[in-house]
Order: C-alpha cells, then sequence, then structure tokens
C-alpha cells in the first residue's frame, strides 16, 4: 500500500470475503476485503470478485455490489466464460495498480480438493489458468493464493494447481519475447 496507494482488487473465490466484522474478532478469512475497502487499501469500483457461489455467500452480494465491486458469479462465469470475464476484469480495474487474490476455492473440488471451504460447481484449472493468463498487462503488482490445505489434498492436485498458477501469475510480469526483441 506505501509503494502503490490504493489498488485494483481482482479476487479469484468461492467466497465473497466481505461480511461486517464481529465484535472481537474483526481480522479473519471472511472480513478481508470489507476492512480493505473500509481502509481505503482497494478501492471497490475498480475491483473484480468471479467465481462467487454457494448459498451463504449469496445473501451478502447485495452488499458487495452496492460497495462498488464487480461481481461475475460461477453461474454468470459459466454464461459469459472467459474471455468475456477477463474483458470484465480489464474493465473494471483500468490503469490502477493490482492486487490479484486466489483462493483456491474458487476452483471445483474436483480440481482442488485441498481447501477447508471447499463449494461445488466451481471454475475448473483450465478457466483458472485461463482467467491468470488473462491478467498479462492490467498491472498487477502482487498475487497471494490462499486457503490451500494440504492435509485434505491426498493426491496433491490442489497443490500442483496452486503451484501451477503462480508458474502462469508470474508469466504475465515477463514482457512478451516479440516485444523485447523490438526494443533492441
Amino acid at each position: 500500500f506505501k509503494k502503490h496507494g490504493k489498488m485494483s482488487l481482482v479476487h479469484f473465490d468461492a467466497h465473497p470475503d466481505f461480511w461486517e466484522p464481529p465484535e472481537g474478532r474483526p481480522y479473519n478469512h471472511g472480513t478481508t476485503f470489507r476492512i480493505a475497502s473500509d481502509e481505503g487499501i482497494i478501492d471497490p469500483r475498480s475491483s473484480v470478485q468471479v467465481g462467487i457461489r454457494g448459498s451463504h455467500s449469496v445473501t451478502i452480494l447485495d452488499e458487495v455490489r452496492a460497495a462498488g465491486i464487480t461481481v461475475v458469479t460461477a453461474d454468470d462465469f459459466t454464461k459469459l466464460g472467459v474471455e468475456r470475464v477477463v474483458e470484465t476484469v480489464r474493465k473494471a480495474t483500468g490503469n490502477h495498480p493490482v492486487y490479484v487474490s486466489l483462493d483456491i476455492d474458487s476452483a471445483d473440488p474436483a480440481f482442488a480438493p485441498g481447501t477447508g471451504t471447499p463449494e461445488v460447481a466451481g471454475l475448473t484449472s483450465r478457466e483458472l489458468v485461463g482467467l491468470v493468463r488473462g491478467l498479462r498487462g492490467i498491472g498487477a503488482v502482487a498475487l497471494d493464493i490462499v486457503e490451500v490445505a494440504p492435509p485434505y489434498d491426498t493426491a496433491e492436485i490442489t497443490c500442483l494447481l496452486a503451484a501451477n498458477l503462480v508458474y502462469e501469475f508470474l508469466l504475465t510480469l515477463v514482457p512478451d519475447a516479440a516485444k523485447s526483441s523490438a526494443k533492441s
């Protein structure tokens, strides 16, 4: 925050993490982005949440949208597809520095069972790779991948997906070879 100022958020998750903090325990995994918004760390009007689903999560979506965050639910994603969701992300974030937060439970448990809060009907690993690749050039300054829980990941496919998503994100930060050779 000190280096980049207020940032846009691109948040892939099954849950919006925008609940009102409970008394006595304000900082927890369900309040992260409400607090970041309230403290001026993220600009909700240039932020996007992708993959939100589940009966509990949908109860707060009106509040999330009222704060200014663009929400692409998992059902919306199914209708729009990777390309149009990437366009939505680019339009929302504009030219702001972007913080990317990827909760592994944005993936369907078939692709990422090793998490503490799985929700069925999520994104596929192919869709997540496409979304991360689509972030090239949006001004991303940071990435976190959260809620990978190795004790629940008996076949290690969640860890494999998370590692590959980090790799794909890092590739978005590398200038294209064609652009690099044109400058030489």
